[in-house]
């Protein structure tokens, strides 16, 4: 399974921030395959995975939000009971340990994508590709 590069941002809890985040991105193209926020004490986290990271990155510095980058795991799912504990406890069996985990989905098929955040994410990535292969993926 491939790898992909996350943004992850911290911004302003407040009505519309992140609105505007996503708008100017549409505005200049950008997909959004998925999104994970949350807000701790005014601020919140966002981690996304985009098809153009590199237009990303330049909003994000138009904007003046401080980011930073980091390789997922990546895992298209079948859409039916138990797959993302097959995906999961494949990388818990590796002693692999999930640090984050969001779902999205492939542009092209709009099959189910999750992005598992690991330390050893080409490690990571082999695995899940091993049980997508024996799940008939």
């Amino acid at each position: 399974m491939p790898t992909a590069k996350e943004l992850s941002v911290q911004m302003d809890d407040r009505p519309g921030t992140l609105g505007r985040l996503c708008r100017v991105l549409a505005d200049r193209g950008v997909n959004i395959l998925a999104i994970q926020a949350s807000s701790s004490e005014r601020r919140s986290q966002v981690r996304f995975v985009a098809d153009n990271p590199t237009i990303v990155k330049s909003v994000l510095d138009s904007q003046g939000l401080a980011y930073t980058e980091a390789e997922v795991a990546q895992v298209t799912l079948q859409n039916r009971l138990g797959e993302l504990a097959r995906a999961a406890s494949r990388l818990g069996e590796a002693d692999i340990n999930i640090n984050s985990a969001y779902g999205g989905f492939d542009p092209v098929t709009n099959a189910p994508l999750v992005f598992f955040g690991v330390t050893e994410v080409g490690r990571a990535a082999k695995i899940l590709d091993q049980a997508a292969a024996a799940a008939g993926i």
